[in-house]
């Protein structure tokens, strides 16, 4: 499996208009559920004169967690355009809100899936795309006699040190890429010494 994915390179937004109907949309960066509701309601609240607040989010490297809402408009024309561009371009990790001012001229199904698809296009468009990748934690243990020979892989792999502590029995927790973990573990296995903890997938 590839440790490669992607989120949005930066927050964004754009702004759409369609037979008067204005469309505010925003690409936003989560990492959560909770966190995505939260902005949602942020969004609720300071647009809270407009017609309707869409939006659609998609979590986690292997994009398996994601939610959409229509807020109103008729089912599958808001959420789901919104939430295929963000598919389309294989994001995760990223919400996408489009608060909706109506104009007075309804646009009909087919107008309101293009207008919303449109809006989170362009929203998207701007913030970009970013190579992410998968990371694991996991922490040691060795004798301090082990701590060159563990020091010398550290620095050599790109590998992150989140805490250290030199003892007697030291201990150290390392963040690296998932794709370098057999590389690493296996090198970390050959200090004498070294025992390894449980990984666990960032």
């Amino acid at each position: 499996m590839s440790d490669l994915y992607y989120t949005i390179a930066q927050e964004a937004e754009a702004r759409y208009t369609e037979k008067m109907s204005r469309f505010l949309a925003f690409a936003r960066k989560v990492t959560n559920a909770d966190q995505a509701r939260a902005i949602v309601k942020e969004y609720q609240n300071s647009y809270h004169d407009a017609r309707h607040v869409c939006w659609a989010y998609m979590l986690g490297a292997e994009r398996k967690e994601w939610q959409l809402n229509d807020n109103g408009e008729p089912s599958g024309t808001a959420g789901k355009p919104i939430l295929g561009q963000i598919n389309s371009r294989e994001l995760t990790d990223v919400l996408v809100v489009v608060v909706r001012y109506f104009g007075g001229i309804k646009l009909g199904t087919p107008g309101l899936i293009a207008a919303y698809r449109e809006a989170a296009s362009e929203a998207l468009d701007e913030a970009g795309r970013k190579e992410m990748h998968r990371r694991v934690k996991i922490e040691i243990k060795f004798p301090y006699m082990a701590a060159d020979g563990v020091m010398k892989i550290v620095k050599g792999n790109e590998v992150e040190v989140l805490n250290r502590e030199f003892d007697n029995v030291c201990s150290m927790t390392l963040l690296f890429r998932a794709d370098h973990s057999e590389l690493i573990l296996g090198r970390l296995r050959n200090v004498e010494g070294v025992n390894l903890g449980d990984i666990e997938e960032e």
